[in-house]
């Protein structure tokens, strides 16, 4: 009876010897994970923050110093009152900067990119952004702010900056959608008047009195709300004098 009560006790210990040390493996590895994270924002932060800097302005840094840094710099986009404000890559297919920074370096933030199928200098009635969801605001983190409609109604303006000009954006609305909907991910099959009637009618909020534009730009992140859900933002793009 002792043998099998010191075989009970033994194996009990060795039990709770075991949890306890996946117990500590575990707050090890979230803590790990913690400090992980924190370092890609901080990393995408501190690449926005030299970005800001070589933003095309009116007495200021050029498309040129852009593209000194990556000839694949081919506009700028802001929307207003959001952390929205990057410059816009587009590489030889849709992978090419889901994991590469600007400057061309691995970064998990990625870049804010134009579909590969779309017209580099946005003369086509349909262009299509993509950009990484971060909790923080960063990157197209913000465009789920657009989900409210009481955000949309203060929140309708951007811009759009090009090598040769500068045009306006004007939010239309915000949709949650697959990544399979081919009404906003096949540019090359767009109809504009077509797509706006869909959109209208499918999306979370809308803009109904906003003008019908000849040019619609579509920014996409992911989203949380099911599985290959994406946040989509429609804008007009209307180009200044």
């Amino acid at each position: 009876r002792d043998t099998v009560y010191r075989i009970l006790k033994f194996f009990d210990d060795l039990s709770g010897a075991i949890v306890a040390v996946l117990l500590m493996l575990l707050a090890v590895y979230a803590g790990y994970a913690l400090w992980d994270n924190q370092q890609v924002y901080a990393a995408a932060e501190e690449v926005r923050a030299s970005l800001l800097e070589l933003k095309p302005e009116e007495g200021g840094p050029s498309f040129a110093a852009l593209r000194a840094v990556n000839p694949d710099v081919c506009a700028w986009v802001t929307l207003d009152g959001t952390g929205v404000d990057y410059p816009v890559v587009q590489g030889k297919d849709n992978l090419a900067y889901v994991n590469t920074d600007v400057y061309g370096d691995f970064s998990l933030s990625g870049t804010i990119f134009l579909d590969s199928r779309c017209a580099s200098d946005f003369t086509d009635a349909y262009g299509l952004l993509y950009g990484h969801h971060m909790v923080s605001g960063q990157m197209f983190g913000d465009l789920e702010k657009y989900q409210g409609a009481a955000f949309l109604e203060t929140h309708t303006g951007g811009t759009l900056l090009l090598p040769d000009r500068t045009c306006r954006l004007e939010v239309l609305g915000c949709l949650l959608i697959p990544a399979s909907e081919e009404r906003i991910f096949e540019p090359e099959t767009q109809d504009i008047t077509a797509l706006l009637d869909w959109a209208q009618d499918t999306a979370l909020c809308w803009r109904a009195d906003a003008p019908v534009p000849e040019r619609v730009l579509a920014m996409s992140t992911c989203s949380s709300a099911y599985t290959d859900a994406r946040t989509v933002v429609l804008a007009a793009i209307w180009q200044e004098g």
